[in-house]
């Protein structure tokens, strides 16, 4: 069965252009100019992921972001402007899987529709198995669940596949690239940054101070790790 692909822009050839390569990779495509507009696409049929341009009419980009995320658990990639930089973090952190800037390639657009869909579907941490008990923190892969000192936190599917991935290796150092390619599969040069805003949300989720972090420490000019070694 094809994978529907619901693209929200008010240009309609960002439309067009965004529709006919996903339409050539194997994606049905759905459409709509506006945030209404694609809360009722959405609500009539669930798709498999949203590109959704943070810049819309009627409701924005943040708040579909939000919706989606809470309503029907749906992945949802951002399409935003170079200038718009702290509406992209601020994506990242409500729970969008992924961005992409313009002016951008449309065949990297479903490059990183074609990654988010694979962390979706479990592709990359499949080899990872096992409850890793840390002490206050325990990560069950498994049962993709998260405790700190016994209570259970809530984490997006980045922020889970970035915090196991660590957590299989306790001490690793893993640079920004390590994290990208562990949870998407592809590690684009200038999408790095998108792990430190996961990292920052994960940090906030698990009560971790990182000044002195308990568990997901920053290892200054190469990454982040969890535990010590």
């Amino acid at each position: 069965m094809k994978r529907t692909i619901l693209v929200v822009d008010d240009n309609a050839k960002i439309v067009e252009v965004l529709s006919a390569y996903l339409v050539t990779e194997g994606f049905e495509v759905r459409t709509a100019a506006d945030g209404p507009a694609a809360v009722v696409s959405v609500a009539e049929r669930r798709p498999d992921l949203a590109l959704l341009d943070i810049m819309l009419p009627g409701i924005d980009g943040i708040e579909l972001t939000k919706r989606f995320q809470r309503d029907y658990d749906l992945p949802v990639i951002l399409v935003t402007a170079k200038t718009e930089e702290i509406d992209r973090l601020i994506g990242l952190e409500i729970g969008a899987d992924d961005y992409v800037s313009k002016p951008f390639s449309p065949r990297e657009v479903v490059a990183r529709v074609k990654a988010v869909l694979r962390r979706v579907d479990g592709g990359h941490n499949e080899g990872i198995s096992g409850v890793y008990d840390l002490g206050a923190l325990v990560v069950d892969n498994e049962r993709r669940s998260v405790t700190v000192d016994g209570v259970a936190v809530d984490l997006t599917r980045t922020e889970f596949e970035i915090l196991t991935t660590m957590a299989a290796h306790p001490g690793r150092v893993y640079t920004r690239l390590q994290l990208l390619e562990a949870v998407s599969g592809d590690a684009f040069e200038g999408y790095e940054r998108t792990i430190d805003a996961h990292v920052k949300n994960l940090r906030k989720k698990l009560g971790d101070d990182p000044r002195e972090p308990r568990f997901v420490g920053t290892v200054f000019g190469v990454g982040y790790r969890v535990g010590t070694d």
